[in-house]
């Protein structure tokens, strides 16, 4: 795996930081670290940088939930993966994280340094996967980006999506044929219950209502009578208003 990454630890801790640091250097020699330790440095680090992946804590100082804003903050900044690593409760915070798209969450003093290390090389794989990703996206000048490991929901012209997992795998299929009719056959193998033309037609109308939230004018899903649906939304399509 390739070490151009640049990686920031934000933890007010000092130990725990050079700890984290240290298993990362260890693990993947050469990789770039930031480390930060308060809000307001990790803030506008974030603001600056353009980072691979962040490993970060909810609370720093007195501030029990100042890693919620930061990754508030990076989420708007970039796609870019989070793990939380945290001595809050992980059955109580992980489904909090997992609801603000943080990649994954390590609850402290419950996991080992061979723990740490296996997370973040899964992180580093993630981070990767999201680059070549978003390199494809950007030279092809669409304005759909999926995550190819489901981690984060699409957005469309730099605006999350709210979808279900299996509508995100509908859309991921279309997308990945765009201009072909994809069958419902095809369509059946992302679907893990319902296998039925109504559940289909079911998913693909939440499709479009989610991206009508964002742009009313969307009409990139066509139905293909008897056969399937096609993505037949054009990559140059203008924004909606440009020109006036």
């Amino acid at each position: 795996m390739q070490n151009n990454f640049h990686i920031a630890i934000i933890e007010d801790d000092a130990p725990t930081s050079n700890q984290l640091r240290q298993w990362i250097e260890s693990a993947r020699p050469g990789i770039r670290i930031d480390q930060w330790f308060t809000r307001d440095d990790a803030e506008a680090a974030i603001a600056r940088e353009k980072y691979d992946a962040v490993v970060l804590d909810i609370e720093l100082g007195r501030e029990r939930n100042a890693g919620i804003a930061l990754i508030n903050a990076i989420n708007k900044q970039a796609n870019t993966p989070v793990l939380v690593v945290s001595a809050m409760p992980a059955a109580i915070y992980r489904g909090i994280m997992k609801a603000l798209d943080a990649w994954d969450y390590l609850q402290k003093t419950t996991f080992n340094e061979s723990d740490f290390v296996d997370t973040f090389l899964d992180l580093l794989r993630a981070a990767k996967a999201r680059k070549e990703n978003a390199v494809e996206i950007d030279e092809s000048g669409d304005e759909l980006k999926l995550d190819p490991l489901w981690q984060t929901t699409p957005t469309w012209r730099g605006q999350r999506i709210n979808l279900p997992l299996t509508a995100q795998r509908i859309l991921a299929a279309l997308h990945e044929q765009r201009g072909q009719v994809v069958s419902y056959e095809d369509l059946f193998r992302v679907v893990k219950s319902g296998r039925n033309r109504d559940n289909v037609r079911k998913h693909i109308s939440t499709i479009r209502e989610a991206f009508r939230d964002i742009d009313p004018d969307f009409d990139g899903i066509e139905n293909i009578p008897m056969r399937g649906f096609r993505w037949a939304r054009s990559t140059t399509a203008p924004r909606r208003g440009a020109g006036r």
